[in-house]
């Protein structure tokens, strides 16, 4: 039985916006709105805290989503299980379909003390949740789990041979007991072209002094963050030791991996200046590096587009929104090799306020198309965020959240959005997924929460977004995560 909410909500109504031009446009099927989260399994965990912590109980933030490529209707997402203020989860819990997302079971990996990790007092916190698939259908999720002091980080990974109904012990991909480093957001990505090859992703910061802070780094010569890379070749049966992918002084954040259909990998990520770097310390673009040898070298970073900070803000009391931020996803089109990117951007605004940037590459990630906005959001209104997939026939999928229907009424009404395009990104048609729910009612961590990132994948042609909701005005149990199908 789902846990009680304030609300029950139902599938929210269809509002397709056309222009004149989008004669190629239509409406998805959008299937009814199915909560995935459940219960805490971790309500009797007592670990974690610290004396500047705040716990926020039966809080999901953050999830991630995989389909099974060789059985569509097995579908596993993942989330942080009980958000804290300052930094992780007490654990993560997998969800696990196998009706293509008409229902869910929930479990969980030994990620943390609170899960069933035995590294007793090591691994209070977990987060940072990212699951995949390799071509034989074995389902792998990856951790970012940390002390309750957050000096001790560690990537680990769990493997299920079973469609996600059981894991495995994890496997340490590489812990750092050392607080001059820390290791920060990272992902997996089964490769579609090579069986049995999965790649996790990584940064792993590097900081002046023990007095960190994972992301006050913009502006700062004194960090830097290497892209790290470990991968296995044989199902998970063994990974290889974490190497640094790039040979120059940069901060990375929110390395993904995709893969080309000729097998060159592709990783993404939002990129600062390193320790002494010039121009400017505040520089950032949005970059790649490629790899045609499944990741053994990699490429110079090739800038995507210079980044244009933005910061989402509560618009009625200003109260800071932590967003994506600029962290950006990625997207191939399996028949064709088009790369779509998207990220939060302040450029399309003269407030630089928050709109979901997308460029596109046809030459397999060399050179990358202007930035475009995409959302469809009334002019002024704040969108944030965004997350992209491409479905078998080559649609491209934008989900991102926005303010539209804020009045001044009480709270902040924010919602759900998907827009599409069946012409490469030169038209788009928009579509409600969910909502309103109130923002203010999400946990606080540097921000009201509801993850860096979401969750959307494809299933033929089908898109399965996987999201976080508000039970607005409900503290006892703020959020909750959703899934919504929509269909061609």
């Amino acid at each position: 039985m789902h846990k009680p909410r304030l609300l029950v909500l139902a599938a929210a109504p269809i509002v397709c916006v056309l222009t004149a031009s989008q004669v190629l446009a239509y409406t998805l099927g959008a299937g009814p709105l199915v909560v995935v989260s459940g219960p805490s399994p971790f309500a009797g965990c007592k670990v974690g805290g610290t004396a500047s912590s705040t716990l926020y109980p039966e809080a999901e933030v953050e999830p991630f989503v995989a389909v099974n490529p060789t059985d569509p209707n097995n579908v596993i997402g993942v989330f942080q299980q009980d958000r804290w203020s300052d930094g992780g989860s007490r654990g993560l819990v997998a969800a696990r379909s196998g009706n293509g997302g008409t229902t869910w079971t929930r479990n969980f990996a030994a990620f943390s003390t609170c899960s069933g990790n035995p590294a007793i007092n090591s691994y209070e916190r977990a987060s940072d949740p990212w699951v995949t698939f390799d071509t034989a259908g074995n389902a792998y999720q990856i951790s970012l789990s940390v002390s309750g002091d957050q000096v001790i980080s560690s990537v680990l990974v769990a493997r299920s041979g079973d469609g996600g109904a059981t894991w495995s012990s994890p496997t340490t991909l590489l812990r750092d007991p050392d607080p001059l480093h820390f290791n920060d957001k990272e992902s997996i990505t089964g490769d579609p072209t090579r069986p049995g090859y999965v790649y996790a992703v990584w940064d792993r910061g590097t900081f002046p002094s023990d007095q960190r802070n994972t992301r006050s780094f913009i502006g700062s010569h004194a960090y830097r963050g290497q892209p790290m890379l470990s991968r296995t070749t044989d199902g998970g049966e063994s990974w290889s030791a974490p190497v640094g992918m790039a040979n120059q002084n940069i901060f990375t954040i929110g390395n993904q991996i995709v893969v080309l259909p000729d097998g060159t990998l592709v990783d993404i990520f939002q990129k600062f200046q390193g320790s002494g770097v010039q121009p400017s310390p505040q520089l950032a673009t949005e970059s790649v590096m490629l790899s045609n040898d499944a990741g053994l070298t990699w490429s110079q970073p090739i800038d995507i587009a210079l980044w244009f900070p933005e910061a989402v803000r509560d618009p009625d009391t200003g109260h800071a929104v932590r967003t994506g931020n600029g962290l950006p996803d990625i997207a191939v089109d399996s028949s064709t090799g088009t790369i779509y990117a998207v990220w939060e951007d302040g450029q399309f605004s003269t407030d630089g306020h928050a709109d979901v940037a997308l460029s596109k590459s046809v030459d397999g990630g060399r050179k990358w198309s202007q930035p475009t906005k995409v959302n469809q959001s009334p002019a002024g209104v704040q969108a944030f965020t965004p997350t992209v997939a491409v479905s078998a026939d080559g649609t491209v999928g934008v989900t991102y959240y926005d303010f539209r229907n804020n009045t001044a009424a009480a709270g902040v009404p924010t919602d759900a959005w998907f827009v599409h395009s069946h012409d490469g990104g030169s038209t788009w048609a928009e579509q409600h997924v969910a909502g309103s729910f109130d923002i203010e009612t999400a946990p606080v961590a540097r921000g009201y929460f509801l993850g860096d990132y979401e969750g959307l994948a494809t299933a033929g042609n089908d898109f399965l977004t996987v999201f976080v909701m508000t039970n607005s005005g409900n503290f006892a149990n703020r959020t909750d995560v959703f899934s919504v199908r929509l269909s061609k």
